[in-house]
């Protein structure tokens, strides 16, 4: 087999989960935007990552029914949490968020300290390892994504606010395992925010950003040898700003 294809056979199915991910984050994002709760995402993929942890901690399979499940419960329980308190707390949901996410983030930290491979374990969770992305996980994260894109367009406004968090915890939940936290967050962020000056064409412009932006970082990884996670996050917001700064002086103009 020639480099060129050993590169594509690495890459295709990284460059599909990426797609998928966009698929779903980029409306959820939009809306995440529009209600001032941007750090949502952050603590919904750390609460998810901990159900990851303390699976394995228990000594599930990775990648198993278990771990799944584990994961998929412990987002929804995050995300009624933060359904109760933007119902109640609304004033101070932005601060509960924040507060949630570092401590889930700190009992991962503390249920992987006696494991060697922790530190490895805690890096996975962050950045991901999107190129070690087996073709046989992408139908199910493919139904998966599809069910909540269809559900979102479909009758995305009159779910309610119970609603928006349960969905938005099964998309971080099918993501978080793919990309990594770092990567949710940039690609439900960083396309919403750079088109937020758009009046037409705003979610076409949100997915070609995400997608571009994958594509890019990807392609970078493979030249430069470095991780791909940080590159994609990094191409993502550079195609960002680029993006706004054309958008403002067009309007300026």
């Amino acid at each position: 087999m020639s480099a060129a294809a050993l590169d594509l056979s690495i890459v295709w199915p990284a460059l599909l989960a990426g797609l998928l991910v966009t698929a779903t984050h980029v409306p959820l994002g939009i809306q995440v935007l529009k209600r001032g709760i941007v750090f949502i995402d952050l603590a919904v993929a750390q609460i998810a990552g901990l159900g990851v942890v303390f699976a394995d901690w228990l000594g599930f399979e990775p990648h198993g029914a278990g771990v799944q499940a584990a994961a998929l419960s412990a987002a929804l329980a995050g995300a009624l949490l933060l359904t109760w308190t933007d119902k109640h707390w609304s004033e101070v949901q932005e601060a509960v968020i924040g507060v949630t996410f570092i401590v889930a983030a700190n009992a991962a930290i503390l249920l992987l300290a006696a494991n060697p491979r922790g530190g490895e374990h805690l890096k996975d969770l962050l950045i991901g390892q999107i190129l070690w992305v087996r073709p046989a996980e992408l139908p199910a994260v493919a139904a998966v994504s599809a069910a909540i894109a269809a559900i979102w367009f479909g009758a995305g406004q009159r779910i309610g606010r119970i609603g928006f968090y349960l969905l938005f915890a099964c998309a971080v939940t099918a993501s978080v395992q793919l990309v990594g936290i770092y990567l949710v967050f940039t690609t439900l962020i960083v396309p919403a925010l750079a088109t937020r000056h758009l009046a037409r064409h705003r979610l076409a412009w949100c997915y070609g950003l995400g997608a571009l932006g994958y594509a890019v970082g990807l392609g970078l990884s493979l030249v430069t040898d470095l991780p791909p996670g940080p590159l994609i996050v990094c191409a993502m917001t550079a195609l960002g700003i680029a993006l706004v700064v054309v958008t403002v002086s067009g309007r300026a103009a």
